[in-house]
């Protein structure tokens, strides 16, 4: 499902809407008010607490910025502290996890910032045979020769319901670390491949009521699903390198997928004979597609479409937030051009039939 040929100035700032059968969003692309003196590149990362409050990790100016629903700013913290902003949680208890890829690193902190907890050894990659800058074919995670502990450029947390963290380990290893909630390890699996249990490039993931472990295998072009401890159920294949995702309180998955420019590879599919545009997916607990937007080659920096989404989250209300890494990926290779720039964070309001919703999974 792609954008309505509709649009609407609202507020100064032009909308899309999207032309769904069972839910439609209207974006509200400048929906941020970045105060003067802050800055970033990137947002490489966004969640929503119990409040609604919205919680962003940014890149090129790396720290934490927080945003009333509204979009009004309420605080930074962390600037100086993080190498690589990747990931970012914000826990049924309020506590704010920070996935740091290139300290090798799990953070934990409360609201304001102050630290309580880290996961790994800051600066200090666990070995699994990987070397950076090696040639690759698809892609440099096919240098890791075998999973190993934690850390090596790790990618995502997810908090289970009953509170043990699960921890994507992806550009340097090819696992999910299990641990208690105040910080245990309690298992590991995964080795990298393109088999039943297997990653290359596990990126993000999130937990289910019942416990499952949805795993986006984003070079792999898959979402794998996993019993709590590690066991192998299944996997959803009508996705293509799935950044993130997040479970809604009906069971819907909501996936952004990253561009495949042509020539680029898969390592299940092989070569791209075609623009493979990034968009937003949205799956029913079966794995069916029921909505997909944004998938455009030729409008891809309009709002509601895409260029690198990298986070999304969904707030009580059934608003979808989604953070882009375009200048990682895009401007900087010279895919768009620089004036893409401020094509970093996009609110989806939700509207229409389904519109409130009362419950939340950090609830």
């Amino acid at each position: 499902m792609g954008l309505a040929a509709r649009a609407a100035l609202r507020g100064g700032v032009m909308t899309a809407i999207t032309r769904g059968r069972e839910r439609r969003f209207e974006v509200d692309a400048g929906w941020e008010r970045l105060p003067g003196g802050l800055a970033h590149a990137d947002v490489a990362a966004v969640d929503v607490d119990a409040g609604d409050r919205v919680y962003l990790f940014t890149r090129f100016d790396g720290q934490v910025i927080v945003y009333e629903r509204a979009g009004t700013y309420v605080r930074s913290w962390g600037k100086g502290l993080f190498t690589t902003p990747h990931g970012l949680t914000v826990g049924p208890d309020g506590s704010v996890y920070c996935v740091d890829a290139g300290d090798h690193t799990v953070r934990r902190f409360t609201p304001d910032g102050e630290l309580l907890m880290t996961l790994g050894t800051p600066g200090a990659a666990s070995d699994t045979g990987f070397v950076s800058g090696r040639p690759a074919r698809v892609h440099s995670v096919e240098g890791v020769r075998y999973g190993g502990p934690p850390f090596n450029r790790c990618t995502a947390l997810a908090v289970a319901p009953g509170g043990d963290l699960y921890v994507t380990d992806g550009y340097g290893n090819s696992r999910v670390h299990r641990f208690t909630s105040d910080g245990e390890l309690i298992a590991s699996w995964g080795e990298p491949g393109t088999g039943p249990g297997e990653f290359h490039l596990p990126h993000c993931l999130d937990i289910a009521p019942d416990g499952r472990v949805f795993v986006g295998d984003r070079e792999n072009d898959r979402i794998q699903i996993f019993t709590p401890d590690g066991t192998f159920l299944e996997e959803w294949t009508d996705v293509r390198r799935p950044c993130d995702l997040t479970i809604a309180p009906d069971g819907s998955v909501y996936v952004v997928e990253l561009w495949r420019p042509e020539d680029g590879s898969s390592f299940t599919r092989g070569r791209a004979e075609r623009d493979q545009p990034a968009r937003l997916t949205v799956l029913n607990p079966y794995g069916e597609v029921v909505e997909r937007w944004g998938d455009s080659s030729e409008h891809r920096t309009e709002p509601g479409n895409f260029i690198a989404p990298h986070g999304i989250a969904l707030d009580s209300h059934g608003d979808l937030y989604v953070a882009e890494v375009t200048y990682s990926f895009a401007i900087r290779p010279g895919r768009v051009a620089p004036s893409c720039g401020r094509h970093q964070l996009q609110k989806f309001l939700r509207v229409g039939a389904g519109a409130d919703t009362s419950a939340r999974r950090h609830a």
